[in-house]
């Protein structure tokens, strides 16, 4: 239903929009912006979507690794340390 109402949101107009009530008013209108403002962006092409997706996935895993290492290494030396 919202898709077919912002579909229908560029052919209506100012004296359509009075037969409306308030609130159903605000609805069209914020649809209306909605559409406006998106048009407006740059959307990323597909291949800068893929190498940033790559760059998180191999940022999140050394990171994984670090705390990874870090709670190995803990862990050992609290072993120690609770056994002696």
């Amino acid at each position: 239903m919202i898709s077919q109402l912002v579909k229908l949101v560029p052919c209506l107009r100012a004296k359509y929009l009075l037969q409306f009530t308030p609130s159903m008013k605000s609805i069209v209108t914020f649809f209306s912006e909605v559409r406006s403002e998106l048009s407006k962006v740059t959307w990323p092409k597909r291949n800068e979507i893929v190498r940033l997706t790559l760059i998180v996935f191999l940022i999140s895993g050394a990171i994984g690794l670090y705390v990874g290492g870090l709670d190995f290494l803990f862990t050992k030396i609290l072993t120690l340390v609770i056994t002696k």
